[in-house]
């Protein structure tokens, strides 16, 4: 249906099947695949089966997902994977729509979406869900991760004190007990009741400001609804740019105007730490200060802060170093990341409960569980030996760690270097 690697994305009504929008793929699906897509769901419903998943003949997938018996959100992705690769694909599809609903709830309420009195309106108003919809489905920030983890993808600044103290004093000043710093789109300081928020409201809300940011604009009064903790009341995102690359937000209510807000508190409590700002711009793709030692046969991390639901990544390629492969991009790292990360958490690993909401990825879960089965114990660690490069990953009660190295590594050092890794993180930034 679609070509290898590509993902397209339809909503329509759940109850008449009438398209409110599609998007992803170049080359969208015909209308009348559409509309079958549709009426084979409702044919099951009427026989009393869910149609949840499917699999394709040339390899293609097709995930269907029903909210509030309201709207219909439709998966396809083109074929390219089978075995392990194909479940992850599944898993990867249902997150996504999952996704995608609660972006819808955040920029127009549930009641909106739930109460469908004007189709034609609806339309015109899903339009503003678009520029986020596209970042998930695109994924065009690289190294950003929360999307497949559902963790805040963070910075480790060299000197956080002075930047949580003012974050604090910035959010108390504008009547919040809900602020963020964010640089290059990840999370450095937030305040106690930012991380409180549901781990997927962090991830869309972070999604939201990557978005406010690239827009260009130096401050912006956005009403955003969160899915799980005030789906159908709206609260006011107070977003400024304190430099290019460092944004910081607060959610707040009537109070204060976003004059008031950007004249009397950003420039009073944020221009005193200019300099510090730039030293966490200067940190740049690696998210971790230069006081945490990176051996050069590491190519990519993923480290995940379990008790938090912070993650820090990173790829770092060193085109001089003697056993570099240079045939080995960039993107190509973060992908390589990604896929490690899926193929550990959906065979050795289980999710953690806050990541399994929803009743698909309660299934995938205990499909994991079932996995799980022909072991005499839970795995803690796994490794995985490519053409590409060696991987190793462990978890502990605190964290989950994801590591790729060079061929070149020995596969018997993998654990040494992945534990010693992990150590001087823990050490130098105490993440």
């Amino acid at each position: 249906m679609l070509q290898d690697g590509s993902t397209q994305l339809l909503c329509l009504t759940a109850s008449s099947g009438v398209p409110l929008f599609t998007r992803g793929a170049s080359k969208q699906l015909p209308f009348s695949v559409i509309g079958s897509l549709n009426g084979v769901h409702m044919f099951g419903g009427g026989q009393g089966a869910l149609l949840s998943s499917c699999e394709t003949e040339g390899g293609g997938k097709v995930v269907w997902k029903v909210f509030h018996d309201s709207v219909m959100l439709i998966a396809v992705s083109g074929g390219g994977s089978s075995g392990a690769c194909s479940g992850a694909e599944m898993s990867r599809l249902q997150r996504l729509l999952e996704n995608v609903w609660s972006c819808m709830v955040l920029v127009l309420g549930q009641d909106e979406l739930v109460n469908l009195r004007n189709i034609e309106r609806l339309k015109r108003d899903l339009r503003s869900c678009f520029c986020l919809i596209d970042q998930l489905l695109e994924e065009k920030h690289q190294g950003v991760l929360g999307n497949l983890t559902h963790c805040a993808d963070s910075l480790v600044p060299p000197n956080p004190t002075p930047l949580q103290e003012a974050l604090d004093g910035f959010a108390q000043a504008a009547d919040s007990e809900f602020g963020c710093l964010f640089v290059h789109g990840r999370i450095v300081v937030a305040t106690e009741k930012w991380w409180r928020l549901a781990p997927q409201e962090v991830v869309l809300l972070c999604a939201l400001v990557r978005t406010l940011s690239a827009s260009g604009s130096a401050s912006c009064d956005y009403p955003v609804f969160l899915p799980q903790g005030s789906p159908t009341v709206a609260h006011r995102l107070l977003h400024f740019q304190l430099l290019p690359g460092a944004d910081v937000c607060v959610l707040c209510g009537p109070t204060p105007s976003l004059q008031k807000a950007e004249t009397e508190l950003v420039g009073r409590l944020w221009s005193p730490l200019i300099e510090t700002l730039r030293s966490c711009l200067a940190v740049g793709e690696r998210c971790l200060p230069g006081s945490v030692p990176l051996r050069p046969d590491v190519l990519a991390l993923l480290l995940i802060n379990r008790e938090t639901r912070r993650s820090v990544s990173c790829v770092q390629i060193s085109s001089h170093h003697p056993l570099s492969d240079s045939s080995l991009s960039k993107s190509r790292c973060w992908e390589l990341l990604e896929l490690f990360y899926i193929f550990s958490i959906s065979r050795y690993f289980t999710q953690d409960e806050t990541l399994c909401g929803s009743p698909e990825e309660s299934t995938q879960s205990s499909h994991t569980e079932d996995f799980l089965h022909g072991f005499s114990h839970q795995p803690q660690q796994c490794y995985l030996v490519t053409e590409d490069c060696k991987c190793y990953g462990f978890q502990t009660q605190q964290h989950q760690f994801f590591l790729l190295m060079l061929p070149s590594v020995p596969t018997f050092a993998l654990r040494t270097v992945a534990t010693q890794t992990l150590t001087d993180i823990i050490s130098a930034t105490a993440f």
